[in-house]
Parts: structure tokens; C-alpha cells; sequence
């Protein structure tokens, strides 16, 4: 467990309605002497109740609204007898 000056609790929320909850860490790679070593971890995924406990115990949370396009959508080809059928090419 970390102390409350070096861990964040982050939700992202989607135009789709999704919340991603995860908690990032700071952690060293040398010495905590060493400012150069300082640096956020990967952000580990927690549950919304984890999210919600340390945001009620005081710790730093941040709320981020993500606003990106909707992804493009590309159909497969059509399946034939287990196969796709792909268009004739002329050589």
C-alpha cells in the first residue's frame, strides 16, 4: 500500500458510457534521492468500489472524460463453403 502522496486513482469515461478504473504508482529506479529515477508505473486496473473507498479516504483521484471518434468498422469478406471468398484477380 502506498502512502497517499504517491499513488493516484484515475477513471476514464467513454462517450460510449464505459468507465475504466486503473491506479498508477510512483516508483524509483535508482534512489528516491534521485529525481532522474522518479516515475509514474504502469497503471494497474482496480474495481469502481476500490475507486470510490480511496476517493471517500482522501487520496488523489482524477476524473478524465476521454473524447475520441468511434472506431471505423471494416466488414469481412463473405464465407463460401468454410472459406472466404475473395474476388477473382485476372493475372
Amino acid at each position: 500500500m502506498h502512502s497517499r502522496h504517491t499513488v493516484i486513482y484515475i477513471c476514464e469515461e467513454y462517450p460510449s458510457g464505459n468507465c475504466y478504473y486503473y491506479k498508477r504508482e510512483l516508483i524509483t529506479h535508482d534512489s528516491w534521492l534521485n529525481i532522474d529515477s522518479i516515475a509514474w508505473s504502469a497503471p494497474r486496473p482496480i474495481s469502481k468500489r476500490t475507486f470510490i473507498e480511496r476517493k471517500r479516504a482522501g487520496y488523489r483521484t482524477e476524473h478524465r472524460k476521454i473524447h475520441r471518434p468511434p472506431a471505423k468498422i471494416y466488414p469481412f469478406p463473405p464465407v463460401r463453403n468454410g472459406y472466404p471468398a475473395f474476388r477473382a484477380t485476372k493475372w
